[in-house]
């Protein structure tokens, strides 16, 4: 059984979600938290290798249900090599994007359908669900033009969606709000950076005050 805590960071692209993650993160270890950060699709060699098949530019004629099967692939590799040693080792895992992304991209935006998708991720993650997930919500043309602005270096294949495909992300991540409120926080990240961050820290603090026991040592994998 594990010792430890999966929490995710969700959010539409431009969200700023990375950001955020890496904040609650650093605050996390000087409050005495052993803490581990990763992303999705990636974290480990395998995973970080489908993730650049996956995002890559040139790969438009991906078919949907290709790029869903290579996700819950990078998923799994990414669980038992990172994920569950981690929690297993009693840390607490903070996770930029894990299962619902998949469900909002490639279940909801995509047409493939949230149920038909979280089958393939059942199969991927077993029992290994988040503990807490923060959504931060942004509506799409403001996220699009921050990743313009802000010029980010990898700019990927969902980044040259279309507006509307961004919409449909951002409308499959609120119904997953509504379907899992015990689960999904929702905060508002239309808001300065600062104040984003305020509320993801004493979302997540107030879950682990609740329901973690310090255990372990601080490590960033």
């Amino acid at each position: 059984m594990k010792n430890g805590r999966l929490i995710t960071f969700e959010g539409p692209e431009g969200a700023g979600k990375t950001t955020i993650l890496k904040m609650v993160a650093g605050k996390l270890r000087e409050m005495g938290y052993p803490v581990v950060e990763t992303r999705e699709p990636g974290g480990i060699p395998i995973a970080e290798k489908i993730r650049e098949i996956i995002l890559n530019p040139e790969h438009k004629e991906m078919d949907a249900k290709t790029e869903a099967l290579l996700y819950a692939a990078a998923r799994r590799q990414h669980l038992v090599e990172k994920i569950m040693p981690a929690l297993d080792g009693g840390a607490v895992v903070l996770c930029d994007r894990f299962i619902d992304a998949s469900l909002a991209y490639q279940g909801y935006a995509r047409g493939i359908g949230i149920e038909a998708v979280l089958m393939i991720n059942r199969f991927a993650v077993e029992q290994t669900m988040p503990d807490l997930t923060l959504y931060f919500d942004v509506e799409p043309e403001t996220g699009l033009e921050r990743i313009r602005k802000n010029f980010r270096e990898e700019v990927n294949r969902l980044d040259m969606e279309n507006l509307s495909f961004h919409r449909l992300v951002r409308e499959g991540y609120l119904l997953l709000a509504d379907t899992y409120p015990d689960r999904i926080r929702k905060i508002d990240a239309h808001r300065t950076v600062e104040a984003v961050y305020s509320d993801a820290l004493r979302t997540v603090c107030a879950y682990l005050e609740r329901h973690w026991k310090k255990t372990g040592t601080s490590e960033s994998l």
